[in-house]
Parts: C-alpha cells; sequence; structure tokens
C-alpha cells in the first residue's frame, strides 16, 4: 500500500564561513555575521528552538604561490546551524534573508513530513485489502477456497528526508532578488503487508 505526501517540514544546514590572517580575526568576524544570521532567523518566525549549532570549527589554511612557495598563512572558521522550517510556503525569502544577512554557505534542504500517523494507517489498510483481493484471486485460479488467516506480518518503509543542494551565496548581493523558487515535491510511504490463509 501506498500513500503520497505533500512535504510540510524543512531541514537546512546554513553556514558562515570566514578567513582571516589570524585566527582571533577570523572567529570575531564569523561570530558577529553567524549573529545576525540566527537574528535574521528568529525575525523571520523561526523558533529558536529549530536553530541549533551542529558545527563549529577554526582550522589554519597555508597560502601558497604560483611556483609552490608558502607565502603566508589564513585561519579559516565555519560555523553551521541546522535550521527546522515549518512553514514552507516562506522558504525561498528565508533563504535569501539568510544569504543577505551574511550567510554564505548552505548545502542542503531535506524534506519531510512531521507527522505520518494517518498516512501510515492509510497505506496499511491499503496493503491489507490488496493482500485479500490477490490472496482470493489466486485461490480462485487455482480452483480451491480461502479458510482462517493464519499469520499476518508488515512492514513500512518510511519516506527518507531527501535532500535538494542550494548552492547560492554572496552575504548580502541577492537583497534585491526574486526569491529562490523551492519545489518540495512529494514523498512516498510505502507499507508492506505478508498474508498466510488456510486452503480448504
Amino acid at each position: 500500500g501506498q500513500v503520497f505526501l505533500a512535504p510540510d517540514i524543512a531541514y537546512i544546514n546554513i553556514g558562515v564561513h570566514t578567513e582571516k590572517p589570524t585566527a582571533a580575526d577570523a572567529v570575531a568576524e564569523n561570530k558577529d555575521q553567524t549573529q545576525k544570521v540566527i537574528d535574521t532567523l528568529k525575525g523571520a518566525g523561526v523558533d529558536p528552538k529549530d536553530i541549533s549549532t551542529t558545527n563549529f570549527s577554526i582550522w589554519s589554511n597555508t597560502q601558497y604561490s604560483p611556483d609552490g612557495q608558502p607565502t603566508g598563512t589564513n585561519y579559516v572558521v565555519d560555523n553551521t546551524v541546522s535550521v527546522t522550517v515549518r512553514k514552507l510556503d516562506g522558504l525561498g525569502d528565508l533563504l535569501d534573508s539568510a544569504v543577505a544577512s551574511g550567510a554564505n554557505n548552505i548545502n542542503s534542504i531535506q524534506f519531510d513530513v512531521a507527522d505520518k500517523t494517518a498516512a501510515l494507517k492509510e497505506a496499511r489498510a491499503a496493503a491489507v485489502q490488496d493482500a485479500k483481493t490477490q490472496a482470493q484471486e489466486l485461490a480462485d485460479t487455482a480452483g480451491v477456497q480461502l479458510g482462517d488467516i493464519q499469520t499476518i506480518s508488515f512492514y513500512d518503509t518510511m519516506p527518507v528526508p531527501y535532500a535538494n543542494t542550494f548552492g547560492k551565496g554572496g552575504g548580502g548581493a541577492v537583497a534585491e532578488a526574486a526569491a529562490v523558487p523551492i519545489q518540495p515535491g512529494q514523498l512516498t510511504l510505502t507499507v508492506t503487508v505478508s498474508m498466510t490463509y488456510e486452503i480448504k
């Protein structure tokens, strides 16, 4: 049994990438930029509990001249937050606002369905009905009668949140651009039922 679901929730990783000659400068700039992004997300209606830091890293990046000789070292800071968006109709505007406020690394969008309870019930009912129909057709073709059901088993194939890459960046260069077009598509929830009948 299959049920097709329209996604109603999205998970996004939004990050700020900074490079500076010193670690202190890189951290300071990244901190300010990231805070602006978080403030923008909250201002757009994202609940603070739906924003969580998933990565903060600092490393050195040696610079080289065209002939391969080291010319200096930059320090790189990455700060990434995972954002749960519960209003998909404003997702494009939200992404634009995040970029305009300083985000320069948005690497994926995962769509999902928050509550699959009713869909699972519908898919199980459809799978049971399909199994009963197939069993009866087989019995009719074989010239036998179905008896009592001996066993029933099932398993759910839950839709895995799927990712769409999103490569927009620029930290303010898109402030007056149209909202990013986002198409959530659909998810498929599948339930497989196996029924064993006694044959008369």
